[in-house]
């Protein structure tokens, strides 16, 4: 298979240069591959989370970090995991990762494709930041099934109508591919790498000493999360009808 054309990294494509999914979905499995010759790094998550880094090389913005961990069934089933990470990924990660306050799709480009702005805000005297990025996800249901989401900085100045719906604050940027498979003992893997920087005043170093850790973080609040909104979407089949009348009352997910 030929080399990608696409390289991932922290700068930004412009919203009328977007590369084919294809080409983007083709560097992310390239990327991901790369992880297993990375640094290892700490074990996090009572020792569920596995983490691993690469510096940052000649055509990147900032290093990358990586994370790897597996889950059983009773923790969340590929399906529940692709339904909230390869669906409206910015809309559920809004709903379990804390500094994330608002989130707006920008333009649907296809099915698998879109363009979502997202603001984070954060004690002061940090600056809230403003992440615009083009998603793209590929899924199999072949066996093993296996989905992928990658999202690039996207750049929408180009495009008046785009910019108007940006966020505003300082501009950040980031890079992230995700893969779900399923093992073969039944488990969910969940790999994800990413590359970033917040933009402003903050180091980049200052940053980089406390990504491990907060990616990690980003499994547990996911796994913490998923029970409120599983219990709310699947009332159990035995329920009589009669019950289902206070259903509107928690459909708030």
């Amino acid at each position: 298979m030929s080399e990608s054309n696409v390289y991932l990294s922290i700068t930004p494509v412009k919203s009328a240069e977007i590369p084919s999914e294809e080409e983007i979905i083709k560097a992310g499995k390239e990327l991901l591959e790369s992880t297993s010759s990375w640094k290892q790094g700490k074990v996090y998550q009572h020792n569920t989370v596995k983490t691993f880094s690469r510096s940052k090389g000649p055509k990147d913005g900032a290093a990358w970090f990586g994370r790897l961990s597996e889950h059983t069934s009773e923790e969340a089933t590929f399906e529940e995991f692709w339904s909230k990470l390869g669906e409206d990924k910015a809309e559920n990660e809004m709903q379990y990762i804390p500094e994330i306050k608002k989130v707006t799709l920008i333009k649907r480009i296809s099915p698998t494709q879109s363009i979502w702005t997202l603001f984070y805000h954060f004690p002061p005297p940090v600056s809230p930041r403003v992440f615009t990025v083009v998603q793209t996800t590929w899924l199999s249901t072949d066996s093993p099934k296996m989905g992928m989401i990658v999202s690039l900085p996207v750049d929408v100045s180009d495009n008046a109508e785009y910019a108007k719906m940006e966020e505003k604050g300082v501009k950040g940027r980031y890079t992230s591919v995700e893969r779900l498979r399923v093992l073969d003992d039944g488990k969910v893997e969940w790999l994800m790498a990413t590359s970033s920087t917040p933009g402003g005043s903050i180091p980049q170093f200052v940053v980089e000493s406390s990504m491990a850790g907060t990616i990690s973080k980003d499994v547990h609040h996911f796994l913490k999360w998923l029970p409120t909104v599983r219990e709310k979407a699947e009332p159990t089949s035995a329920e009589p009808a009669a019950q289902t009348e206070s259903e509107p009352a928690v459909t708030n997910a």
